[in-house]
Formats: structure tokens, sequence, C-alpha cells
């Protein structure tokens, strides 16, 4: 029976050194004013770079893909320790070459795209060079993609002429610096809700392709979150990624794993929350010691770690059904259940720490209010928390659909005392029969 919280010392020796190099070189570069995704600025590059070279040195360059595409093809557990470390410095992803949504975009290509596509976008995004954007929700619908009405219509000679693109996106992460979009638009209206949506790559020069503007979460400098517009945007056919109709399930693919890469950057965080208010309640005096003195603050970091480490080790467990199974859609429910945890333990640790800290928490002088935005963006991003609640319950009652019990169900006291009775009261008369 193999069941283990261990890690293996070869690969614990990496971990160690992530750890390290993450904290002394790579976090001071959030505090320059330098956007991680910013590909095109000489002096992001001239620090990134050199970075980037040391991790490709260590072997742990673009972890998340296989060897054919230049990675280690490590599994889900793997992953989810490495982003661990990742998570609360801005530019750990990039710098690992691990950033969202350029490795879900990858991954899809890598899945779907021709030989061709693959030269032109992905190679040079595996590299960083370039960076992407997933051009999905809309201001009407959300993420919600039976309600989409961006419309991708055949243009010219049939499909061999190309496509036709027109409609709004909104909230397509890091449009403002994507050299290429992937847009998922409507081809099939009159078929099965599931299979009316093709994708598109669209390079963001396209004639047509309009970034209205760029919105920022709330407390940010500047935003990455783009509202872009389509009009009349003609797409070469061969710019078509998959097959027609296929966007629904493409957009899976990119999904599952990403999810789990969430989590455990959120377990990161929430581990320098933890510390930081630790720090905070035994050095904050009191006249009578330290707030570490008083139950509520007592109550405030046990919660905090009990919830921490219950989340960890259960987003750890999905990893390890995905590495099992290696089919995302046997593992959807565990999938779905740490999405909708997730921002539940972030918001509660988050405002944990703030209010330990008092008004230096909630000052501009600590990065705890973003943390706690953060956690809201956690709800929102790749569906709202309600739908994934949807999920854990429908996948969970399917084990349940044969089930037609009486009203006095067999569970009940009465009928499993009735059980018991015909099942011991034999042995009670042979007894008495000796005696």
């Amino acid at each position: 029976m193999a069941w283990d919280f261990e890690t293996e010392p070869g690969f614990q020796e990496k971990l160690d050194w992530m750890e390290s190099f993450v904290r002394e070189k790579v976090e001071p570069l959030g505090l320059l004013g330098i956007h991680p995704y910013d590909v095109k600025n000489p002096r992001r590059n001239e620090l990134v770079r050199p970075l980037q070279d040391e991790v490709k040195r260590q072997g742990l360059w673009a972890c998340h893909l296989g060897p054919e595409l230049g990675g280690q093809g490590y599994g889900q557990v793997k992953l989810g320790l490495m982003n661990e470390i990742l998570g609360g410095a801005s530019f750990a992803p990039i710098v690992f070459g691990c950033q969202a949504p350029d490795t879900g975009n990858a991954e899809i290509i890598a899945h779907y795209g021709t030989p061709e596509q693959k030269t032109r976008y992905l190679e040079p995004l595996l590299q960083n060079e370039i960076v992407s954007a997933f051009s999905m929700t809309e201001p009407q619908g959300g993420s919600d993609p039976t309600s989409f009405v961006t419309r991708a219509e055949p243009d010219g000679d049939g499909e061999n002429g190309g496509w036709k693109i027109n409609g709004e996106k909104w909230f397509s992460t890091n449009g403002k610096w994507a050299d290429f979009l992937i847009v998922m638009a409507v081809t099939d209206p009159d078929a099965p809700r599931h299979q009316r949506m093709s994708m598109f790559i669209v390079p963001v020069d396209t004639p047509g392709v309009e970034i209205v503007r760029n919105v920022g979460v709330y407390g940010q400098e500047s935003g990455s979150e783009s509202y872009i517009r389509y009009t009349d945007v003609q797409v070469p056919a061969d710019h078509l990624l998959g097959e027609r109709g296929g966007a629904f399930a493409i957009s899976q693919t990119r999904l599952g794993g990403g999810r789990v890469h969430h989590a455990m950057r959120t377990v990161g965080s929430c581990k320098r929350l933890l510390d930081a208010m630790s720090r905070r309640a035994v050095s904050r005096k009191t006249r009578t010691g330290t707030i570490a003195d008083y139950q509520s603050v007592q109550m405030q970091i046990a919660d905090s770690y009990i919830e921490l480490e219950q989340f960890k080790l259960f987003v750890l467990k999905t990893a390890w059904m995905i590495d099992k199974h290696q089919d995302y859609r046997k593992v959807r429910k565990d999938i779905a259940a740490i999405k909708a945890l997730m921002p539940k333990v972030y918001h509660d640790i988050a405002q944990r720490c703030i209010h330990i800290h008092g008004s230096l928490g909630v000052s501009n002088e600590m990065p705890f209010v973003g943390n706690l935005i953060g956690s809201m963006v956690m709800g929102i991003a790749d569906g709202p928390t309600e739908v994934h609640k949807v999920t854990v319950a429908k996948q969970h009652l399917r084990a349940y659909r044969d089930v037609a019990d009486p009203m006095f169900p067999d569970y009940s006291l009465i009928e499993r005392r009735a059980r018991a009775h015909e099942m011991y009261d034999p042995v009670e008369e042979i007894v008495e029969a000796a005696e």
C-alpha cells in the first residue's frame, strides 16, 4: 500500500533551491514598478532573462510541459509543490516559464494546433519571447459560454476563405501585452449548446481588433484586463484552433491543471499571510505582554493554520488523483471542490492577517488588502464559486442516481434495530438453552 507524505530527497533539493531563489532574487522584482508580462520593455528583459536562464540551467523551466515540448513532464503533485513556492511572488511564474494564461494557451495549441500554428505561436510563447491572452468572457455573458454572442462567420469562398469575427470580450487578461489572442466565438448557433463555438488564433494587430480600455483590479496602478471589441476581424482559415464547434471541449483542456496550480499558489500566499500575522502577534506589545497572549488572537492563528493545512492536503490529494487517472474528467468533482474552497480559505486568512496588523494592515504600506481582493478574484476567475459548487453536487449525486428509498428508509433506527435482532437473536436463544 503506497500512502506517503514525504517528498523524495532529489526533488526536495530542487524545492529548497527554488525557495531561496524566489525569496532572494525574484521577489524584489515585483517592487520595481515593472510589469512581468511587458516583454517589449528592455529594462524588464535585462532583469528577467538572466533569471530565466538560471532556472533553465536548473532544469526547472516550464515544468508543466512534457519532454516533447521542452519540459520535465512532472506530474501534478510535483507541480503543486513547486507552485506553492511561486505563490505570492508576482514575477515568479514568468521567471519559471509557467505563467497564466500563457500556460493554458500553450497547452491547447500543443494539443490542438497545426504544425504551422505551433511554429508561429507556440514556440515563441514557450520561450516567453511573446505573451498571449485568452479572450473568452463577454460583458453580457460573463464566463458562461452558452450565452456568448460574439460571432465568427465564414468569409469568402466557404471556410477556405477564412472567418470574420464580430463581438466584444471582457477581462481578457494581459490583452495589452499580448501578441496574439485566442478567441472563442459562436460559429454554429443552431447546434447543441456545447457545440456552437469555435476557437481562433487572432494576432492582436489584425485590423478590427480594438482594445476599448484596459481595466485594473481595484488597487492596481494600471490595468491589464482588456475590454476588446472585434469589428469585421478577418481571420485566415488556418487560424481555426482545433475543430469547428470544439471550443468548449478545448477550453476544458486548459482549465483542469490550471486550477490546481492556482490553488497551490494560493497555498503559498496563505503561508506568507500566516507567517506575517504570527510575527505581528508575538512582536506587538500591549500593557501585559503581546497580543499573542490573548485567546482571541490565538483562535485566529489556530483557525488559519488548520484551514490552510486542510486545504493544502485536499489540493495535493486532487493533484495525486490527476496523476493517477491521467484524465481530468475523472477528477472533475475534486477539481471543482478545491476551486470553490480556494477563495474562502484565502479570504479568511487574509482578513485575519489584516485585523491582527490593525491600521497598518489596511494601509498601502502592507500588501494584505491586495490579498483580500485577490481572494475575491479567485472566486470569479475560471468560473464563479457557485458554478463549481453545482458541479460538485451533481458529480457527487451521480452515485445516488438509482436510489429510490421508501418514506421510511432502511437507515432509520427502527429498520436497523429490526435487522440487528434478526442477526443476533438466535445467538441469545442458544445461550438461554445452554443455561
